[in-house]
C-alpha cells in the first residue's frame, strides 16, 4: 500500500522504511506513527524481509515528536500526545521483537523521538554531519519512544540522565565515542554503508537474530536464573530451525553457510 508520511520498499531481503515528510524535519504525527504500525506489521508477518533499513528524507533523520501538530489539535492535548506516543510504542515493540534486525542510517539531526528511534534500532550508522539531542526537557516534557528503556542499557544511568536534563547535542563522532551509533562514515557514504550492513544482515540466521533481540529485550528485567532458563530455550529452538542446521553443519564441514532465513 502506498503511505502518505513513509517511503517503503523491500529489495533483496531489505525492507527499506524511510521517514517521509522532510518539510516538517520528519517529525512523528498521528498519520506517521499509525504508518509506522502498518509497517512494523507487515514486516512481522513477511518472511521476505529478513533486515529494515531507517532513515529520514532530505537533511534531516527526525526532529521528534511533531509539537506544532500537538498545539494545533482540535480537542484535548494530552489525549492526543498519549495516543500518538502509544502508538510509536506499539511500533516500536513489535519491530524490537521481530526477527528482522534494525539498521538505522541517521542522516542529519536525531532529536527527541528521533534519537530515540536510533537508540531503539539494533544498529546505526551516523553521517558525519549527524547531530544527537534528547530535547525533550527543553519543551518541558518526558521522554518517549523507549529511550528511557534502551538508552541507559548503552551509556548507564549517569550519562543518561545528562542528556534527558540538559539536552546536550552529541556530534556523530561522540555519539559514536559513547556508543550509540556503531560508527560513523562520510555523509554522502551513508546509504551505501548502511544498505552493505543492511544487506549482510538480511543474508544471515534471521530466526536466530530474532532470538537474540528478544533474549536482549528481557535481559532488562529477568534475574540470572530465568535468563540462563530462557537462553536454554532459545538456543534448544534453533537447533530445530533449517538455518540452526545448516550453520552447524557448515562450521563441522569447514564450509561458508547458506541462511535462507528459515
Amino acid at each position: 500500500m502506498g503511505y502518505e508520511t513513509l517511503e517503503f520498499e523491500i529489495r533483496d531481503g531489505v525492507a527499506h522504511l524511510t521517514l517521509n515528510r522532510p518539510k516538517a524535519a520528519n517529525a512523528l504525527d498521528l498519520t506517521m506513527v499509525r504508518e509506522l504500525v502498518d509497517v512494523a506489521e507487515s514486516c512481522d508477518r513477511d518472511a521476505a524481509v529478513r533486515a529494515v533499513l531507517l532513515t529520514g528524507a532530505g537533511r534531516m533523520f527526525c526532529a521528534g515528536g511533531d509539537l506544532r501538530s500537538f498545539a494545533a489539535a482540535e480537542g484535548s492535548i494530552p489525549d492526543l500526545v498519549r495516543e500518538v506516543a502509544d502508538t510509536l510504542h506499539k511500533s516500536l515493540s513489535i519491530f524490537a521483537r521481530m526477527n528482522a534486525p534494525i539498521v538505522a542510517a541517521v542522516n542529519g539531526v536525531a532529536a527527541g523521538a528521533g534519537m530515540s528511534l536510533v537508540c531503539h534500532a539494533d544498529m546505526a550508522i551516523a553521517a558525519e554531519s549527524a547531530k544527537f539531542t534528547m530535547a525533550y526537557t527543553a519543551a518541558g516534557l518526558t521522554p518517549d519512544g523507549s529511550s528511557t528503556f534502551f538508552l541507559p542499557r548503552i551509556l548507564g544511568r549517569r550519562r543518561t540522565v545528562e542528556l534527558m536534563l540538559t539536552n546536550r547535542r552529541l556530534s556523530a563522532a561522540e555519539a559514536a565515542e559513547w556508543g550509540i551509533v556503531n560508527r560513523v562514515v562520510p555523509d554522502d557514504e551513508l546509504l551505501d554503508e548502511a544498505e552493505v550492513l543492511a544487506k549482510q544482515l538480511a543474508s544471515g540466521p534471521t530466526r536466530a537474530y530474532g532470538g537474540v533481540k528478544k533474549l536482549m529485550v528481557a535481559s532488562a528485567t529477568n534475574d540470572l536464573e530465568t535468563q540462563m532458563d530462557l537462553e536454554t530455550d532459545f538456543i534448544a529452538a534453533m537447533t530445530e530451525t533449517k538455518d540452526g542446521l545448516e550453520g552447524m553443519n557448515a562450521f563441522l564441514e569447514k564450509r561458508s553457510p547458506d541462511f535462507t532465513g528459515e
